[in-house]
């Protein structure tokens, strides 16, 4: 009997290898797709004006029908953009770490990011590590290879692709409560930008979706907390999509 596939997407300025810890666990039960998205990794550089479509449709030809989705931060706002526009491709719909109708403030905060990125990639680059790892247990090895992976990014793509990051909520909000697939959003109890807020919102905004916070954890759970992410990731598949 085949496994079912399962598609991992990272987040803003990552790649594929973010995902590694996790997809460690899931690989003895699902098939899995880790695509790099448009701009990331070993994928060329994304070129002024990129889009939220054009993310998505640049990982769209790698997905089979009926694939579980799961995306971290921008590769959330990714998964629920093809949730929407190319429902045959997705069985269930998780977010990880995902923001979500970002209030006024929310979104000053990032568009300041976004500055701060076009104006001193490596300070962008410093300060996203801090937020993502201080205080957590992740080990050095994995932080240097967040550092490395980061600061490996054209800048201007990196640009390119942040912008999405900070706008694609506003774009999707309007339409989340189309999207008819059974869904999960999770995120860590201490994320600091993916706020446990932002993931009630979501599960309030998707109109078959639950909500899970994962205690003492920041915004990285794909490396910092892969078996609570994957237990309550495979738990949810299981209930909802009978697998």
């Amino acid at each position: 009997m085949s496994k079912p596939t399962m598609v991992l997407l990272h987040g803003v300025g990552l790649d594929h290898t973010m995902w590694e810890p996790a997809a460690a666990l899931l690989a003895d039960r699902y098939t899995l797709i880790t695509p790099d998205l448009p701009g990331h990794g070993s994928r060329p550089p994304a070129g002024a004006g990129t889009t939220l479509a054009d993310l998505a449709e640049g990982v769209a030809g790698e997905i089979p029908p009926g694939s579980h989705l799961v995306g971290f931060s921008l590769g959330a706002l990714v998964a629920q953009y093809l949730a929407l526009h190319r429902p045959e491709l997705v069985a269930t719909l998780t977010s990880v770490s995902s923001v979500c109708r970002r209030t006024d403030d929310e979104r000053a905060a990032v568009l300041a990011r976004l500055t701060t990125a076009e104006a001193d990639f490596a300070a962008s680059a410093a300060a996203s590590l801090t937020r993502w790892y201080e205080g957590t247990q992740v080990g050095e090895d994995w932080v240097r290879r967040t550092r490395e992976t980061l600061s490996a990014n054209d800048v201007a793509s990196f640009v390119n692709c942040y912008r999405v990051f900070a706008t694609g909520d506003a774009e999707l909000g309007p339409a989340l409560s189309t999207i008819t697939v059974p869904a999960l959003a999770v995120t860590g109890s201490d994320d600091p930008g993916s706020t446990p807020e932002m993931t009630h919102r979501l599960a309030a905004a998707l109109p078959d979706c639950r909500s899970v916070i994962i205690p003492r954890a920041r915004h990285m759970l794909p490396i910092e907390r892969p078996e609570a992410l994957v237990d309550c990731i495979t738990t949810f598949i299981g209930e909802h999509a009978h697998v």
